[in-house]
């Protein structure tokens, strides 16, 4: 398992405040992404590949409003 602690983490950009929020933090290799409100739970990643697939249907709406 990937230790977390040292990478920089983001919160989304399309955050409300009000702790519904994704945290990302970039890697080499892709992302690795967590709940805000409970950092107890292990991040998860996803390779560069996923990462920016998923990020292109977000744009593209496939998710909802």
């Amino acid at each position: 398992m990937h230790n977390t602690d040292d990478l920089m983490w983001a919160t989304s950009s399309y955050s409300a405040g009000n702790g519904a929020c994704v945290e990302v933090a970039k890697t080499t290799g892709g992302a690795f992404f967590r709940d805000t409100k409970d950092r107890s739970i292990p991040a998860s990643s996803a390779s560069s590949a996923a990462w920016t697939a998923f990020l292109g249907a977000v744009k593209a709406g496939a998710f909802g409003a």
